[in-house]
């Protein structure tokens, strides 16, 4: 065998690994076999998962890179990187780790149901099985939490409340509105296929799944509260310096230290401060910052009175962004997305909006979901927020790397684990409303501003909790300073870089390199430069790193700079 097709063999092998140990991946991309499973998450998954993994490590070390080319070439420096991943994780004890907030178990069990389709019986029939399980995956979560508690390993009390509020939200919905009941509220009302699986259905939650939910809510609330640390930087945690140095490099997919972010940050509030002022004067404020938001945040003209009213808004201006979609990209995905409302319950946990791509099997549709709570979502979102969970951003993006079959499945399926790619072609999207003519409005564009302010900002607060020791107080009181959001938002955002640390680092970073290539290649190219091809180029790399990410497109500036000379 080739070097190339030793390394599709490995390759996928390493993708089956991934689907046993990860059932809810095997649901998205419609891989039958593990449709009566949801986790794995014990602490004996986490340990086996280590030892695979350093065994794939070293079969991957006997093909040697030298024999590759193209995009052979980056899936073995990739897949290098998710094995180096999952040892490390290991290594510096993630499993006992308590990050309950944002990604509290009940909160990721509503996310994979809602990505459940029911069409027969089997279908049905599956459903219960994998409900049956959650008892267990709580029992495992419980063994976790307390196993790093004992290690030193606890979540800060500030984080608490929030974690209860989560659980008690889910057990407060009566049946009919729960997760668990919402693949079936699809389903014709009064099909006798499925009466019998309803009967179960509500068996299991009176006599499993409430009683599940509500012991893990008591050993949060009994068992666990008195455990809690005070701090809320990872630096107060054993080795927490270093796991939060490997978080930034893991989420950045970058060598950039903490330092190194904390920095740029500053350096991109101050420039971006600097355009508010310039908005702010042309909007007839006189550069007046603080009359102008006021103004926003009084005029009733920039809130939806409804939910409804709120989605059908979002829902013109999907069309409108839609229409100029070919002027920009050449390569257009196969697949669609609808718009919906987050259920009111859980929008006070979530973001204003996020993107649920389609799954691969082209099963459903891409959901562009959005807050219930229209306050939270203020016109002058309405732009960036759409460019970049709908097209061209996240659904557009997934659906077309998706379509990539010349990739491993790896790297088409698992294209999340390259957070700074997808989140920073993302927030690169926001800006393109400059393109499309979308701000020339001075309070549109300023909308854009305040949401590139707070991906800027993150890079400050992140860093500040978690390598230089602020205080929640200080985090809090630095976001208000430099952004209009409502103070209960601010804090639900503190409070997640808090429970997530580096993940909020991705965004900004990313989106900073990959203007930085449009920079470069405008420069480079001049007036024979074409955005519609360096998109391409873009999203043409396939899920990679910022570092392969920035290698594949100066190959084709070379390319091109050789076809315009």
């Amino acid at each position: 065998m080739t070097a190339s097709e030793r390394l599709q063999s490995l390759a996928a092998e390493f993708w089956e690994f991934r689907l046993r140990e990860f059932p809810t991946i095997a649901h998205d991309v419609g891989d039958p076999r593990y449709r009566r499973e949801l986790f794995r998450e014990s602490i004996e998954d986490h340990e086996r998962r280590a030892g695979a993994a350093r065994a794939f490590a070293a079969r991957l070390a006997r093909i040697h890179i030298a024999e590759l080319i193209g995009q052979s070439r980056y899936s073995h420096r990739l897949l290098q990187r998710e094995l180096d991943s999952i040892v490390e994780h290991h290594r510096y004890a993630t499993p006992l780790r308590p990050m309950l907030f944002p990604e509290s178990p009940d909160l990721m069990i509503a996310f994979a149901l809602q990505r459940t389709t029911i069409r027969n019986r089997a279908d049905a029939d599956d459903y219960l099985a994998r409900l049956a399980t959650l008892p267990g995956y709580f029992a495992d979560r419980r063994s976790r939490l307390l196993a790093g508690a004992a290690a030193g390993y606890r979540l800060p009390r500030a984080l608490l409340p929030r974690v209860l509020a989560s659980v008690e939200a889910h057990l407060g919905l009566p049946d009919e509105q729960s997760a668990w009941m919402r693949p079936f509220a699809t389903l014709p009302s009064g099909d006798v296929r499925f009466e019998d699986a309803r009967v179960r259905l509500g068996q299991l939650i009176a006599n499993e799944l409430r009683p599940a939910y509500l012991r893990w809510r008591d050993t949060l609330r009994d068992d666990y509260a008195s455990r809690c640390r005070d701090s809320i930087g990872l630096s107060a945690e054993p080795d927490g310096a270093a796991y939060y140095g490997f978080l930034a490099r893991e989420y950045t997919s970058t060598g950039d230290t903490p330092a190194q972010i904390h920095a740029a940050g500053l350096n991109e509030v101050m420039r971006i401060s600097g355009e508010m002022d310039k908005v702010a004067a042309r909007a007839g404020f006189g550069g007046d910052m603080a009359a102008m938001r006021h103004h926003l945040a009084t005029d009733a003209r920039f809130r939806s009175r409804t939910k409804e009213e709120l989605r059908e808004r979002l829902e013109v201006l999907a069309k409108r962004i839609e229409r100029r979609i070919p002027e920009f990209f050449g390569r257009i995905p196969r697949m669609t997305y609808g718009i919906e409302s987050i259920p009111e319950a859980q929008s006070a946990q979530l973001p204003p909006a996020y993107a649920q791509p389609n799954p691969p099997n082209r099963s459903s549709a891409g959901v562009f979901w959005v807050t219930g709570l229209p306050d939270r979502c203020p016109t002058t979102m309405h732009v960036p927020l759409t460019l970049h969970e709908a097209w061209p951003g996240h659904l557009m993006h997934i659906a077309l790397l998706q379509e990539m079959d010349e990739l491993p499945a790896f790297r088409r399926y698992g294209m999340m684990g390259y957070t700074a790619y997808i989140e920073g072609w993302a927030l690169y999207c926001e800006q393109l409303g400059h393109d499309l003519g979308l701000y020339d409005d001075p309070f549109a564009h300023y909308g854009q501003l305040e949401m590139e302010m707070w991906r800027a900002v993150r890079l400050v607060v992140d860093t500040g909790i978690h390598a230089l020791g602020w205080s929640r107080d200080a985090a809090i009181g630095y976001m208000t300073s430099h952004l209009a959001l409502p103070g209960p938002t601010i804090e639900a955002e503190v409070d997640r870089y808090i429970g997530m640390p580096g993940q909020a680092l991705a965004y900004k970073v990313g989106e900073l390199r990959i203007r930085g290539l449009r920079e470069e290649a405008a420069r480079r190219l001049g007036e024979r430069f074409d955005l519609r091809a360096l998109h391409d180029a873009l999203s043409g790399a396939g899920p990679v790193t910022l570092e392969l990410l920035e290698e594949h497109v100066r190959m084709w500036m070379d390319d091109a700079a050789v076809a315009v000379s």
